[in-house]
């Protein structure tokens, strides 16, 4: 496997997140406390830009249909806002799945993930 540089120990805010363009793929790097999280920069749902969400602890929320993911795992928190006809219809026809997150590891001040 392949290290990946991410981005700088210190260049996020807490509770701060960005889109990181790499010629690999797009990912979102987000920093809560002393912990950085990698995960993949789109949602599974319809393809929302994760980093134009908001973030709460660990909590990404898509800024699409408001689906929800824990970063530590990329588990689904929340599948699609809402509970209405069109919601239900969406939850039919695009099944949950989660979110891809990537161990953040430091080295020399760079966070890397492996590939």
């Amino acid at each position: 496997m392949s290290s990946l540089k991410v981005g700088q120990v210190g260049e996020l805010e807490d509770g701060a997140m960005k889109p990181v363009s790499t010629k690999q793929g797009e990912f979102l790097l987000a920093r809560v406390g002393n912990n950085y999280y990698v995960a993949n920069s789109r949602c599974p749902h319809m393809k929302g830009k994760l980093a134009q969400g908001t973030l709460e602890g660990t909590v990404v929320t898509c800024p699409k249909h408001g689906s929800q993911f824990d970063l530590t795992d990329g588990k689904v928190v929340r599948w699609l806002r809402g509970s209405g006809v069109l919601s239900r219809v969406g939850r039919v026809f695009k099944s949950a799945k989660n979110l891809k997150t990537y161990r953040v590891q430091v080295k020399d001040d760079q966070l890397l993930i492996e590939l």
